[in-house]
C-alpha cells in the first residue's frame, strides 16, 4: 500500500470526525435552546455605544418673556416714578415725541405700573405723578417718602462713627465701590446699592463725566431714592450710609430693568436765530465764539463740579465763552450744554466742532448762590454741630498760637 493512499485515507477519518461532532453539537443546541446571558452577546454593546454617541436634543427657545406669563406682576412699594436715569431726565421737561413704542423696559406683564414712554408712574395715570406734588395721591406717597426715610435713618451717627465708617470706605482699605457714568443714576443701580449694603453699612459711589456738573442733584437723588445718606464727599467720590435701622431683609422690592429705553425727542437746544438777533447777528456771533480762545477741555469721564463757577466767572470779563469738548461724544456735549444753560443760565450758540459756545445775554447779572447750589469740592461728615466743634477748636488753636507768638 503506497504512503499517498494512506494519508488520504487519515485525512477521510478525520473529516468524517469532524462532520459528526458538528451535528452533535447542533443537535445538542436544539435539543437544549442554550441562550448566552445578555453579557456575553456582541450585539447589545454597539447599541449602548451608539445610543452613547448620540447627542441629546435641545429644548426649543423660548424668549425671557414666555418664560414668566403665568407669574403675576411684581409689586413695588417705592413712592417714586420709575425713570432710566433719576439725575438726567427731569420730569418738569416734557417731550413733543417718542422714538418707539410705549413698550415697557421691564418686560411684558412682569410689573404693575404702565410705563408712560418716559417713566412708570407709582400712582394712576389720571392722576398726575409724584414728582409733580400734586393731587392727594402724590401727596400722601411724599410723606410716605419722608416717614421711611426716617425710620431707616434712626439717630445720627456721631463724629466717631461718621469717621470709622468713611475710613473703611477709603481705597487702600476696599476696592469696591459703584461707578456713576455717563447715564447718571440709573433705576438698576439702586438694587446694586442695596446689595452692597447687604454686607456694608456704606459704600463708596464714584462719579464721573456728565453728571458731576451738578453734584448737588447726583447727592440729593441718590439720598432720595435709596433713603440714605452721603456722609463724606470728596470731588466726584461719595459715602453713602444706609441708616442706623436698616435691615437686608427688608430691602424694597426693585424690579429691574431689562433693556435701556430709546431716550424720548424734546426740543431742539440751538435755534436757528438766537432770541433778540437777526440771523446775520447770530452768524456773526458763532464765528467770534468759535475764535474765542478756549476756557478749559473737558476729558472723557473726567470731573466737572467745578464748570459752573469758571463760566460765571468768565462772563465777568467776556460776553462769550468756549468750552473744548474734542474727544467727548455729541451727546454729552449736549448734555452738558443744557445743564450751564440751567444753571449759568447762559444762551447756547453752537455746538459745532466739538465746541461749546454760550453767550451771557445782553441784560447780564451774575446770580448769587443763596441757596447753596454749589459747595466746596470736598465736605466731610455732614453733622453741624461736629463742624461747629470743629471750628471753634481751630479759633482756639489759631489764638493759642497768636499769643504764644
Amino acid at each position: 500500500m503506497s504512503p499517498l493512499t494512506r494519508l488520504s485515507g487519515q485525512k477521510h477519518f478525520f473529516l468524517t470526525r469532524h462532520l459528526s461532532s458538528s451535528t452533535a453539537s447542533s443537535k445538542l443546541h436544539d435539543i437544549y435552546c442554550f441562550k448566552p446571558p445578555p453579557s456575553l452577546s456582541p450585539e447589545k454593546p454597539q447599541t449602548s455605544n451608539n445610543n452613547n454617541n448620540k447627542k441629546k436634543q435641545k429644548p426649543e427657545y423660548r424668549p425671557p418673556s414666555s418664560l414668566e406669563t403665568n407669574k403675576k406682576p411684581l409689586r413695588s412699594d417705592l413712592p417714586f416714578d420709575f425713570r432710566f436715569s433719576y439725575t438726567e431726565s427731569s420730569p418738569d421737561v416734557r417731550p413733543i415725541g417718542l422714538r418707539e413704542p410705549k413698550y415697557s423696559p421691564f418686560g411684558p406683564g412682569r410689573l404693575d405700573r404702565t410705563w408712560t414712554g418716559v417713566c412708570a408712574p407709582a400712582v394712576d395715570l389720571k392722576v398726575k405723578s409724584v414728582d409733580d406734588g400734586v393731587g392727594e395721591e402724590g401727596l400722601d406717597l411724599e410723606e410716605k417718602r419722608t416717614v421711611m426715610r426716617e425710620k431707616i435713618q434712626g439717630k445720627p451717627l456721631t463724629k466717631a462713627e461718621g469717621k470709622i465708617l468713611v475710613d473703611k470706605c477709603q481705597r487702600n482699605k476696599t476696592k469696591k465701590q459703584i461707578n456713576l457714568g455717563r447715564d447718571g443714576l440709573t433705576h438698576n443701580m439702586l438694587n446694586d446699592i442695596h446689595n452692597h449694603w447687604k454686607h456694608d453699612e456704606a459704600v463708596r459711589v464714584k462719579c464721573m463725566g456728565v453728571p458731576t456738573v451738578d453734584m448737588k442733584n447726583v447727592c440729593t437723588q441718590l439720598e432720595d431714592k435709596t433713603f440714605g445718606k452721603i456722609i463724606h464727599r470728596h470731588c466726584g467720590l461719595l459715602v453713602l450710609y444706609r441708616g442706623r435701622n436698616y435691615h437686608p431683609r427688608n430691602r424694597p422690592v426693585i424690579p429691574l430693568m431689562l433693556w435701556k429705553p430709546h431716550e424720548p425727542v424734546y426740543p431742539r437746544l440751538i435755534k436757528t436765530t438766537i432770541d433778540g438777533l437777526s440771523i446775520e447777528e447770530t452768524k456773526e456771533m458763532r464765528k467770534r465764539g468759535l475764535a474765542v480762545p478756549a476756557l478749559t477741555k473737558l476729558s472723557r469721564n473726567g470731573y466737572f463740579g467745578s464748570l459752573v463757577p469758571m463760566v460765571r466767572d468768565a462772563f465777568l470779563v467776556s460776553e462769550l465763552v468756549r468750552i473744548d469738548c474734542q474727544g467727548l461724544d455729541r451727546s454729552d456735549s449736549k448734555k452738558i450744554g443744557c445743564k450751564l444753560r440751567d444753571l449759568v443760565p447762559c444762551i447756547l450758540v453752537t455746538f459745532d466742532k466739538e465746541q461749546i459756545v454760550v453767550w451771557r445775554g445782553k441784560d447780564y447779572k451774575p446770580p448769587e448762590d443763596e441757596d447753596g447750589q454749589f459747595f466746596a469740592d470736598r465736605q466731610p461728615f455732614d453733622d453741624p454741630q461736629s463742624d461747629m466743634d470743629c471750628i471753634k477748636e481751630k479759633l482756639s488753636s489759631d489764638e493759642t498760637r497768636f499769643q504764644q507768638e
